[in-house]
């Protein structure tokens, strides 16, 4: 099988090397030409265009920042796509937008699969991420073989735009508890309490979450950098928001997280990695939230095994 992989970002670089590293026949494009050239160096092809690798693929990957950026890059290969072809899409993206790309491809012979990921860029580079599969069940089983490569936890969640759905909540979640653990350290600090205990307090007890075990040992670092940027997070909230008003559902927390957000990037710019914001609690309080001991980069400590279907009870 030619696997073609275009958007080469924190996510997408670390996805497209498990595919390389376990041998898939890899063609490779993102408007990074240093990026690109890395790939090639390690034995992936130069891609060249997006229609030229739907033209030469099986099955083309796409892992793109914004549903604009995703696109302009399916409108590109759409002429291109017939039958034995298949866009799989890794991006976290818009539910309507993914499903009316992908019913383009199938219109035209083509198959559609939404695969978003959620576990961080650490379990992306292991190929021990989770994956969400939106589409049709016979795709989920032709796509099944490279998400055993791409991921460990594979979930296959209903049509296209389920996946995207899905996500989107999960990213809120994750926001909403960066936000609380931030709070939290900071209230430890005030109130005087050492903060390497008080990780320790939130890891073992039912505060815990896979943010905090992640996120937080970012912060207590310094280096604030969990691969993730504030103009991401504002995107995927922003998506959830959305879902929420065209259901009628009357939130009261995802505003306010959306306001948060907003500040930050004005503080501190869109490209300024998500756990920042804590630093407008630091500004605040006059307060450092550091500690001695936490590692500056996130390693996943797992070793790479083969992915499995995660079947939901009946």
């Amino acid at each position: 099988m030619k696997v073609g992989f275009i958007g080469l970002g924190n996510v997408g670089a670390k996805l497209a090397g498990s595919l390389l590293r376990n041998g898939i026949d890899l063609s490779i494009h993102d408007l990074d030409a240093h990026a690109v050239a890395g790939f090639v160096a390690r034995g992936a092809r130069d891609g060249q265009s997006p229609a030229a690798m739907m033209r030469h693929c099986d099955v083309v990957i796409t892992c793109l920042p914004s549903p604009a950026a995703c696109r302009v890059v399916v409108e590109e290969m759409l002429p291109e796509v017939g039958p034995g072809k298949i866009w799989m899409e890794m991006s976290t993206t818009d539910a309507g937008d993914v499903a009316e790309l992908g019913s383009r491809v199938i219109a035209k012979g083509g198959e559609a699969a939404e695969c978003p990921v959620s576990g961080g860029c650490h379990r992306a580079a292991t190929g021990n991420i989770s994956i969400f599969m939106g589409g049709a069940r016979e795709t989920f089983d032709h796509v099944f073989p490279l998400l055993t490569i791409l991921g460990r936890r594979i979930l296959h969640t209903g049509p296209l735009g389920s996946a995207s759905t899905l996500k989107v909540m999960t990213n809120y979640l994750a926001t909403a508890n960066l936000l609380t653990c931030c709070e939290a350290l900071v209230t430890m600090k005030a109130a005087g309490l050492d903060l390497a205990t008080t990780y320790e307090a939130i890891r073992i007890s039912s505060g815990t979450s896979f943010v905090h075990e992640t996120e937080s040992q970012m912060i207590l670092n310094g280096c604030r950098d969990i691969n993730f940027t504030m103009d991401l997070v504002k995107k995927d909230i922003g998506l959830f928001q959305t879902i929420a008003e065209e259901a009628g559902v009357p939130l009261e927390i995802s505003p306010l997280m959306v306001s948060i957000f907003n500040d930050g990037i004005a503080r501190y710019g869109e490209r300024a990695q998500s756990d920042r914001i804590i630093e407008r609690l630091e500004e605040a309080t006059g307060l450092s939230i550091l500690a001695p001991g936490f590692p500056a980069e996130m390693t996943d400590d797992e070793p790479e095994e083969p992915g499995y279907e995660v079947v939901p009870p009946r």
